[in-house]
């Protein structure tokens, strides 16, 4: 008889958000995690963390909360990430999850077992510890292996260089000439601490981004779009909202940005209140994409010229499942077809929670998929046959790159869109069981 029914791989909020779905279905798991603590990347410091001294939620307390766990109301709209860290150790603390997690152990090997079920090792401070189970389940992130650009730009950089995986704080930032390179929610967070204590400040952005302040009309920004997503499909939304954005702040080109040649929605948005400002005060001086590196010299694709002591990449993760069989990840973790994002097609037992790119906040999308997991191993949940799934995911990336592209689309997903998508299919997974 199994000790475990299933292991449950990352104590982050995907991991714990299953770990309580699963407990809440009296199904029986133990979770592996790296960390000596639960909270994933949101533990400052932590083995996989890139959380940095200044970073706050880019998505609003409300729109970020567990359903069953609201967030303590006097808190601030966009907490910082020592109570985000707090609030999920809280979680685990109420739900009696702690027990059920092995901190300090890192999962190695997934191996599917030929007569059915899975063997799971990892290595922790006592030595290998090997389990065999039912199911498991992969929750531990996508955003722990930094991506440098490749190829590596021409010529020869003496600068020193720095990912954003391993900035901590802006004292790394003090006195120095700073090139931030990157249009994510991370480059904006950087460039802005540069803009206050480095010698000169640029920020590199190759392709047009929607700088979306934290409040649009006295409200988190975040909200709106979340009341128009209940009544509006998203081109309708994003036309809305683009609307909101000229009137708020403006084209990006008026900031020295390039032009988006993608509509808002169609991808990961970029908050900021202070980068704008920052921007036209001469603080961050926005430069193209770049050409060369000549030494300490960077050359852009405008033609200009400037010399760096440091370069921050905020060019984001690769997406690295390495315990697993490369032969289950098909062209790539990133490229995986799963169904509703969770079911591995090709292998029972094997389903994925937070695997994915949400619009919006995280939380709640890995609280959605945990039920499913839960009800799934529970029996309360049944998914429809394999081939219905298949055909089901084709359509869902063929939409998927007609709204996103190349970027990640199998991994995309609205998080309002998907919230009651995956509502609606706990339901009827109910019926088919």
């Amino acid at each position: 008889m199994l000790e475990y029914r299933v292991v449950v791989i990352g104590a982050g909020p995907a991991g714990l958000a299953t770990l309580k779905a699963l407990a809440d279905a009296g199904v029986s798991a133990v979770c592996f995690d790296a960390g000596d603590r639960p909270g994933g990347l949101w533990v400052f410091g932590g083995p996989h963390s890139s959380a940095y001294r200044t970073l706050h939620l880019n998505t609003s307390r409300t729109r970020t909360e567990f359903a069953d766990f609201p967030m303590p109301a006097d808190w601030p709209d966009y907490p910082g990430h020592a109570l985000i860290a707090d609030y999920l150790a809280d979680y685990a603390r109420t739900f009696d999850l702690a027990g059920l997690i092995r901190p300090r152990h890192v999962v190695t090997r997934v191996r599917q077992n030929p007569a059915g079920g899975w063997t799971v090792t990892a290595d922790g401070p006592r030595g290998t510890v090997e389990v065999t189970v039912e199911a498991v389940v992969v929750a531990s992130g996508h955003n722990t292996v930094p991506r440098l650009p490749d190829p590596p730009h021409p010529g020869g950089l003496t600068a020193e260089q720095l990912h954003s995986h391993d900035y901590r704080g802006p004292e790394q930032l003090q006195g120095r000439r700073v090139l931030v390179v990157g249009g994510g929610n991370s480059a904006m967070d950087i460039a802005v601490d540069a803009s206050h204590v480095a010698a000169r400040t640029l920020l590199s952005v190759r392709r047009g981004i929607w700088i979306v302040p934290k409040y649009l009309f006295g409200k988190p920004s975040d909200t709106l779009n979340g009341a128009l997503a209940k009544r509006l499909p998203w081109r309708a939304r994003q036309r809305i909202s683009q609307t909101m954005l000229r009137l708020a702040v403006g084209p990006p080109q008026r900031y020295g940005l390039p032009a988006p040649s993608h509509g808002f929605l169609q991808d990961h948005p970029t908050l900021s209140d202070a980068l704008l400002p920052r921007i036209t005060h001469g603080e961050i001086e926005v430069r193209p994409a770049i050409t060369r590196f000549d030494g300490v010299d960077v050359e852009f694709d405008d033609g200009r010229t400037d010399p760096v002591d440091l370069v921050v990449w905020c060019t984001g993760y690769r997406v690295d499942v390495p315990f697993l069989d490369p032969a289950l990840l098909g062209e790539g973790a990133d490229r995986l077809p799963l169904y509703r994002h969770v079911f591995h097609l090709d292998a029972p037992g094997l389903m994925f929670v937070g695997l994915m790119q949400s619009t919006g906040a995280a939380l709640p999308v890995v609280e959605a998929q945990a039920r499913l997991v839960a009800g799934h191993l529970a029996g309360s949940y049944v998914p429809p046959p394999v081939a219905a799934q298949r055909e089901d995911c084709a359509a869902e990336l063929r939409a998927a790159k007609a709204r996103w592209g190349d970027r990640r689309p199998a991994m995309r997903i609205d998080f309002d869109a998907y919230l009651d998508l995956a509502a609606r299919e706990l339901a009827a997974g109910r019926k088919r069981a």
